[in-house]
């Protein structure tokens, strides 16, 4: 209690808290910021250093795996290694005598029109047949399209050399399904029937091969591009009065336009490189008539043991290859700028 002048007389409450002396009291300031300080440690790796460290070992191995014996390949179809040389091991550098050799070859010619050829119908069939089972599987029901799915996925992941064994069997002469199917049909003269006895038809039933083994690929891929277009654009299509034919150019084609870009980017590039199942089928006889680019490489190489002119092969492949496809490379490209 405490007793002023006045008499007046104040009550303090007994509970206040009381404040110890040497307890502050004063606010911070209200203008201050407070300041965060990096813990002491490791320092952390530039912001823009890290991507690159990131992608370093793909491109160390990239380098390692592609790039050195790309080096030595070119280095190689600038020298002359044959028997001789590679027995001294000493080869002769010659500049571009193989290649000077190769471009006056009309064998080396007619192989290239053969190989672009053969690429150009591989890719049609494929793509063509591949779109066709794609909408077949948007269209089926669950367990048709399930069923389909798996003979598709079974077929593209054949192995080569088991594919090319079976399909050697369906045209063999004597024992090939082949031949039974033409005499049930009533066709004569195919009673022990040579199906590889030309270079043409032993391309035929390489075509028919690698065709199968690669429209999988295409039609599954063509089926999940479809499933993206929204059902209502069919709808109004058809409210329109445009036919099935219609529908797929109008509408599905300029949707799935970027898939077929692409999917025939790499099929021409799987189908030009092709080698397996051309030389397991018949070693790209008979007499050479089969022979594509990548075959006649090797045959050059490991059969006549020209290995400098096989490099110049190869390497005439590739700048062939890349200058086909720069021009669809530019339209990929224009194709997304476009969107």
């Amino acid at each position: 209690m405490t007793v002023h002048s006045q008499g007046v007389v104040t009550s303090v409450p007994e509970d206040a808290p009381r404040k110890s002396a040497g307890e502050s009291q004063t606010p911070p300031p209200s203008g201050s910021k407070e300041v965060l300080q990096r813990p002491r440690g490791r320092r952390g790796l530039p912001t823009g250093l890290l991507p690159y460290l990131l992608v370093a070992p793909a491109v160390i191995s990239l380098v390692v795996l592609l790039g050195y014996p790309l080096i030595r390949n070119v280095i190689l179809s600038f020298q002359q290694v044959n028997k001789r040389e590679l027995i001294t091991r000493k080869p002769e550098w010659i500049g571009v005598d193989n290649y000077k050799e190769l471009l006056g070859s009309s064998d080396f010619w007619t192989v290239v029109v053969r190989s672009f050829v053969f690429t150009a119908v591989n890719v049609l069939v494929i793509m063509l047949i591949g779109t066709l089972i794609g909408i077949l599987l948007n269209n089926l029901g669950k367990k048709m399209r399930l069923v389909l799915s798996l003979a598709l996925v079974m077929a593209w992941a054949m192995p080569i050399v088991a594919s090319v064994t079976v399909f050697k069997w369906l045209f063999d002469e004597q024992f090939g399904v082949a031949n039974w199917v033409m005499r049930s049909l009533g066709f004569a003269g195919y009673e022990q029937h040579n199906w590889f006895e030309t270079g043409t038809s032993t391309l035929v039933i390489i075509t028919v091969l690698i065709a199968w083994g690669s429209i999988p690929f295409v039609a599954l891929n063509m089926y999940a591009g479809l499933t993206t277009v929204g059902t209502e654009l069919y709808e109004a299509a058809r409210m329109d009065g445009a036919s099935g034919w219609r529908i797929f150019w109008a509408v599905v084609f300029p949707i799935m336009k970027p898939f077929f870009l692409v999917t025939t980017f790499l099929e021409v590039i799987w189908v030009f490189k092709a080698f397996a199942q051309v030389y397991a089928m018949n070693a790209g006889g008979p007499d050479r008539g089969s022979e594509t680019l990548p075959v006649f490489a090797f045959v050059e190489g490991s059969g006549q043991q020209h290995y400098g002119m096989a490099a110049a092969i190869s390497v005439l492949t590739i700048v062939m290859l890349i200058a086909v496809m720069s021009f669809y490379f530019r339209l990929i490209l224009k194709q997304e700028e476009e969107q």
